[in-house]
């Protein structure tokens, strides 16, 4: 699906004791046409979701604290000095792991590069159902959590090949203008404004 491709509102049924996406369709669509499922309703932009290319460097090279630690190490991901005054074992990386992948599901992300080497945190982004893609060279630029931040909108998408079959739809809705340049907005705009994630038909995240 394109990104923009679909009007300023995006709308999504989904049957509320399986807790899976059924169809996405666009504001205009009259009540006719949409199954008598539970109805959840987002402006912006519908597109797939994103690929993050730094998933080793989020998740095994970077400490995300704990809420209740927060007064103490403060609430944005430690790495370098910090991270190496930390005492980390392999439950406390899993924990950090969780919590970095909430952090990319918030930002629209369904997929991160690898290689994931650490158990902990590779168990972790296995239970959460992010895919893992691997990746030939450690991308440029500081990582970051905003995958448009890092990529052209267009190289930003985790897309499955033509002839893929047995997933449900992973996709994500950015809160952005649906202009004739949905790139230029998503790029301007960042991938912070993710209202929805949805995950192999899951709703994954959503914004309060």
């Amino acid at each position: 699906m394109a990104a923009g491709s679909q009007s300023t509102t995006a709308r999504r049924r989904r049957r509320t004791t399986a807790r899976r996406c059924s169809t996405a369709y666009p504001s205009s669509a009259t009540a006719s046409r949409i199954p008598p499922y539970r109805t959840r309703r987002w402006p912006g932009v519908l597109t797939p979701g994103l690929r993050n290319p730094y998933g080793p460097e989020l998740l095994e090279q970077a400490y995300h604290p704990d809420p209740r630690e927060a007064d103490e190490l403060g609430t944005c991901p430690l790495t370098g000095a910090a991270l190496a005054a930390l005492e980390m074992t392999g439950s406390r990386w899993g924990a950090s792991a969780r919590r970095g992948v909430r952090a990319m599901l918030a930002h629209g992300t369904v997929a991160v590069a690898g290689p994931l080497r650490r158990a902990t945190v590779a168990d972790a982004v296995a239970r959460s159902g992010l895919g893992i893609e691997p990746r030939a060279t450690v991308p440029p630029g500081p990582p970051t959590l905003d995958v448009f931040a890092a990529l052209p909108p267009e190289e930003a998408f985790a897309l499955p090949p033509l002839d893929f079959e047995g997933r449900q739809a992973d996709f994500a809705v950015f809160d952005v203008p649906a202009t004739t340049a949905p790139y230029t907005a998503l790029t301007q705009a960042g991938a912070a404004t993710c209202v929805a994630t949805i995950l192999d038909g899951r709703l994954v995240h959503r914004r309060a």
